[in-house]
């Protein structure tokens, strides 16, 4: 269960190179449909408004998340199960999203990105009649 648990570090795509030598994290999410919007939440402790970034490029969205690591080198650790570095997680989305309206919110480190349907796509009721 520990494993279930554990943070999954990104693993950098071949012929790409980071700027930070920091670690990546793969946040894990949850996506909810529903019958205007769907909708992103992913748990990024740690991160705030300022430190997420939300790129959208074509048809790609990209959530990238910095984290800065507190000044401890005056203290030892007792324990040090938790890692510290970056989040980031990528979707690539369909043509049912309206890109014009996305929404992006953060609270407690909790992300919640809205990503809301286009009018024709939405579905809705057909009435059927007797000829």
């Amino acid at each position: 269960m520990q494993d279930e648990l554990s943070k999954k570090e990104v693993e950098t795509p071949e012929g790409v190179e980071r700027t930070r030598d920091e670690k990546v994290f793969l946040p894990a999410v949850d996506i909810i449909e529903t019958k205007n919007d769907i909708v992103i939440i992913s748990d990024i402790p740690g991160c705030d408004e300022n430190s997420v970034d939300i790129t959208l490029e074509k048809n790609i969205l990209t959530i990238h998340c910095k984290i800065y690591k507190n000044n401890i080198s005056d203290k030892r650790f007792v324990l040090n199960e938790y890692e510290v570095g970056d989040y980031q997680r990528v979707f690539t989305l369909s043509n049912e999203v309206d890109r014009d309206k996305i929404q992006a919110k953060v609270k407690d480190g909790v992300l919640k990105v809205i990503l809301p349907k286009l009018e024709q796509v939405k579905s809705r009721k057909i009435n059927v009649t007797s000829e």
